[in-house]
Parts: C-alpha cells; structure tokens; sequence
C-alpha cells in the first residue's frame, strides 16, 4: 500500500469478498474510471472471506478486460485490535443468537462507522472521492449501522472532519437480496453471477465445505439464509436481468 495520490478521479469499494461487496465492486467498475478496493482484518472468524477477496479480483480481471484497465490496487488494513474490542459471535466463539438488545450476536458495535474512517482516511491520501459500501437495509439482519441515515450521518462527519466532500455510494441499500443477484447479472450476465457463487463467501461461520446453488457456507446463519432466500427469490422470478 502507498501513500500517493494518482491525478485520475475515482472510487474506493469496501471490499469484504462477500457477495454485496463483489456486486458493489462490478458496479462500481461500470461508473468509474480507476476503482481501488480495501479490506479490513479485523479478527473475524470467517477469515477465508480474506482468500476469497484476492479470488473475486483474479476472476474480474480475467473475465472483464474492459474492466481490467480500471481496477487498480488492492489494500489490506489489520483492525485486530478493533475486533478484539468490539467483541461479537464473529469475532469470539460464541452463538449465533438474538441479543436482549434486539440485535443479532453478530452486530459488531460501530463496524461500518470504523471501516468508514480508516476508507476515508485512506481515500484521502490516495485522491479518491467516493467511498463505495454494500450496506443495505431491505432485508439484512438488523445492523444499525447499514441504514443509509447512519451512512448520511457519517458522510456529513468525515467531510467536516477532513475538509473533503467524499460522497459514501450504497448501490444496494433499496434493493433486496434477490434484487442484487438481479444487478450482478445486469452488470457482469451469468459469468459474474457464477463467479460470485464459486469465489466469494458470506457465511459467518466461514464454512466452503458445500457449494449451494447460491454459494459456499453453512446454509444456516443469518448470512447463508439471507443470501439463500434472495437466490430462491431471483430464480422464482425467471432470473431476469439486464443485458451485461
């Protein structure tokens, strides 16, 4: 990772190696000129989502030369002792449960607010103005910090903050899983969509014994039913898309 600042305008993705986050990254490659994509460890038991960032990369710079000339550096930041803080069922060994709050045992408190400074911060010294998240609050398992007024909130912060105007892009935050499936083929047809079922991973558990028709994982977290369920969805109505 460097410090300078390439001249050309552009758009930093948030890239876990999930399904959201390689949706956001195609998307993202379809409107800007240079796309740049950061991931964080934070201690997260579903580790191999870090493998499978590097995979979803290898596989859009070898299906998509159009997009290849765009896609530019990979950075990796270690928020370990974040996680070992923020302690939750994806960062500790403990159940997968509904909390006396009301919140799952996997909301990790302040995880997007976290990523988001340390993206800024990084947008800011490599001269990129758009920071691209794939929070989403139609169906999602009940963060806090996925809804788009936290995110508009934290916009208003981090351009006070460093005297910038970085725009905080959430292509995915009025659409449901199924609907995101439908984007993925509209963006990159059946070969994104394949690659995002063999090489990107969402399950919490950080399961790829099994390939389901929608992924790898364990096919029981609040993940694996979410991104089941959007899949069923899609399939159910006819697979529609636009043309790649």
């Amino acid at each position: 990772m460097t410090a300078s600042r390439p001249a050309t305008d552009g758009a930093l993705v948030l890239f876990s190696g999930g399904q959201d986050s390689a949706v956001c990254l195609a998307w993202a490659l379809s409107r800007h000129d240079r796309v740049e994509t950061v991931g964080f460890d934070y201690g997260q038991r579903h580790i191999v989502e870090m493998e499978a960032r590097q995979r979803v990369r290898a596989g859009v710079l070898e299906r998509y030369p159009q997009w290849a000339e765009r896609l530019g550096e990979d950075h990796v930041l270690d928020l370990r002792s974040y996680g070992a803080v923020a302690e939750s069922a994806l960062t500790a060994d403990r159940a997968i449960e509904m909390t006396q709050r009301g919140l799952p045992s996997t909301f990790v408190p302040g995880r997007n607010l976290v990523f988001l400074v340390y993206a800024a911060a990084l947008a800011d010294r490599r001269g990129l103005d758009v920071l691209v998240g794939g929070m989403c609050e139609t169906d999602y398992s009940g963060y806090p910090d996925c809804r788009r007024d936290t995110l508009d909130a934290m916009q208003q912060a981090l351009n006070l903050g460093m005297e910038q105007a970085f725009r905080i892009e959430t292509p995915l935050m009025r659409l449901t899983k199924a609907q995101t499936w439908q984007l993925a083929a509209s963006l990159g047809g059946e070969s994104l969509v394949g690659l995002i079922v063999e090489q990107s991973h969402t399950c919490y558990r950080g399961e790829r014994g099994e390939l389901h028709p929608w992924g790898y994982g364990c096919g029981e977290c609040p993940a694996c039913e979410l991104r089941a369920a959007g899949w069923d969805g899609w399939v159910a109505a006819g697979r529609p898309a636009g043309a790649p």
